[in-house]
């Protein structure tokens, strides 16, 4: 593990290519290096068996990290570190039927396991890099022969398949390659921002924990396949987050945090940005904490961008993956459902990684070719309520025989379709406040006393399999009960927000013009990966909320020592 050890203000940008420079006196170039070991392994092994290897793909992932942060007013050891890790992608038999093709009846420990995680040479030496690119591709070529023959027999012994398509798609060859980049930061300055705005919730003895916190994370691919391409690119995710958690006197653990991303440093905010949220989210904690519970409840809501935001990413985006079209566990909600009306005519969906930036805010979602090499593309998946297209991977579905760029993966992961930008369009928006009128409008219409503002969503999880309820759950951190006789608003606790996509998709009835992203990490079958939502504000006739599951603590009994007079 290579630590950081010295730090300036600025993305640097170093001309090195695709040279590795880490051993003194010593120069390599890794993609070099790689090519030529694909290359034995595909001359020597391509026919070794009786069931050809025909595909070959090795791609290592370069990570640098740095954090630190302020836990409870203190300064805690910043931590770095340097890694490379190998994936060694290895197809046998033909683009028809191969060895990745779905075992039914395997869930989950046959189809989507994680591999073994391989950390690769950090040292700029050859035969380094080509033993382990060789003992990696000789145990993954052992495993897709063992999986192929599970493959044959699977077919035998089950019925036939709904999707019919092959399981490998052709692709023009990418060649790619630009500087290597890192980002540093002013530890100096970090660290004295880091102090000043974690002491500030020293002041208030309803906080039990706070949290302030700096990341950095650099990414680099290098990727060769057999097919001819050559690959090397980059991508920077800065991080920067403040948390606060209390309790309420029935013990249930109360949350607000706000997170910030960027992908250079001095996108990131500023200490009076930082300020200015530290005590905001310290007047909303104290308002949870004296806020009612309350009941499940079934009316109109609204919830706002962001929120919004995650709700499509959940409810929407995992349903539109392309695996989910062809698994025959998957509940395959809109498989079915190409060039019919899913949603209201006003709204456009469309996944596209490569905007790199919404309105000023760097989007995480944002890359320049996904993890099997197919450069990165917009795909309109809705136009003007209507089903056009599903998020592909090289791995052909019915109807839809080519990627369009959205395969996406962890180290140590098989790739799957994945969300990258996911951008949510509306033709009938109007002002926030409007909206806010329209929410109370509806709920006089519905004899409604009051209706529902989600403010702030801490994520969610949604269920696709046919053996599970296809429905889903989404978090809400902050929300607000918006009286339709006009009474102040009143902040509430304890709710979660459940349904089913298909009849949660109808309620949409209007957006505001206030389109914000939201920026976080998914986590599902191929690990986690950077994503974004861009959405408007949505005002729906109806959702249904739930009561929160809660521990059973009591508070504690005595204050934190600062406080204890």
């Amino acid at each position: 593990m290579k630590k950081l050890t010295r730090f300036v203000v600025a993305l640097c940008l170093f001309p090195l290519m695709h040279i590795s420079v880490l051993s003194a006196g010593e120069t390599v170039d890794i993609l070099d290096v790689m090519k030529e070991e694909l290359n034995r392994s595909m001359k020597n092994l391509a026919d070794a068996s009786e069931v050809p290897m025909y595909y070959l793909q090795y791609s290592v992932t370069e990570v640098r990290e740095y954090s630190a942060s302020v836990t409870n007013g203190g300064l805690e050891a910043p931590s770095s570190s340097h890694m490379r890790y190998l994936d060694v992608d290895v197809r046998v038999s033909s683009m028809e039927l191969d060895n990745t093709h779905e075992i039914r009846g395997g869930g989950w420990r046959e189809n989507y396991s994680p591999r073994r995680v391989i950390e690769f040479p950090m040292e700029a030496d050859a035969k380094a890099i080509k033993a382990a690119l060789w003992n990696e591709t000789e145990y993954q070529y052992s495993k897709a022969q063992e999986r192929y023959t599970k493959v044959l027999t699977n077919r035998q012994v089950k019925v036939e398949e709904e999707d019919l398509s092959n399981d490998f798609s052709p692709a023009q060859p990418q060649q790619f390659t630009e500087p290597l980049s890192f980002t540093q930061l002013d530890i100096e300055k970090w660290t004295g921002i880091l102090k000043k705005v974690g002491s500030y919730f020293n002041d208030f003895p309803f906080v039990q924990e706070s949290s302030v916190r700096v990341a950095t994370t650099d990414k680099t691919t290098y990727m060769v396949n057999n097919e001819g391409s050559r690959l090397q690119h980059s991508n920077h995710y800065l991080r920067a987050g403040i948390s606060v958690s209390g309790m309420a006197e029935d013990g249930m653990k109360l949350d607000r945090y706000e997170s910030y991303t960027a992908a250079s440093a001095e996108n990131l905010p500023d200490e009076a940005t930082l300020m200015k949220d530290a005590e905001r989210l310290v007047k909303e904690l104290e308002a949870l904490i004296d806020a009612p519970v309350v009941e499940p409840f079934i009316g109109p809501a609204i919830l706002r961008h962001r929120a919004s935001g995650v709700f499509f990413h959940e409810i929407f985006g995992h349903r539109i993956e392309g695996h989910r079209q062809k698994g025959s566990e998957e509940g395959q909600t809109f498989t079915k459902k190409v060039g019919e009306l899913i949603l209201p005519e006003f709204l456009s969906i469309y996944d596209d990684p490569t905007i790199a930036q919404f309105n000023g805010i760097d989007l995480r979602g944002y890359y320049k070719f996904d993890d099997e090499g197919t450069p990165a593309q917009r795909v309109t998946v809705v136009e003007k309520g209507i089903l056009r297209n599903f998020l592909t991977t090289r791995s052909p579905i019915e109807n839809f025989p080519e990627s369009n760029g959205h395969s996406r993966r962890e180290y140590g992961r098989d790739v799957v379709a994945r969300q990258g930008n996911l951008i949510i369009h509306s033709d009938k928006a109007v002002s926030f406040e409007k909206l806010r009128e329209k929410l109370k409008e509806e709920c006089k219409k519905q004899g409604k006393p009051y209706g529902l503002i989600f403010d702030d969503i801490a994520g969610g999880f949604t269920m696709t399999r046919r053996w599970m309820p296809q429905a889903f759950k989404v978090i809400p951190l902050l929300v607000y009960r918006v009286y339709a006789d006009n009474r102040p608003d009143e902040v509430v606790r304890g709710v979660d927000i459940v349904g089913t996509p298909l009849t949660c998709f109808s309620k949409i009835i209007l957006t505001a013009d206030d389109d914000t992203p939201f920026n976080g990490t998914c986590g599902a079958e191929s690990g986690s990966v950077p994503v974004s939502a861009v959405s408007p504000s949505i005002l729906v006739s109806e959702i249904e909320i739930e009561k929160r599951f809660k521990k059973q603590e009591k508070p504690p009994i005595l204050p934190p020592p600062r406080h204890d007079k």
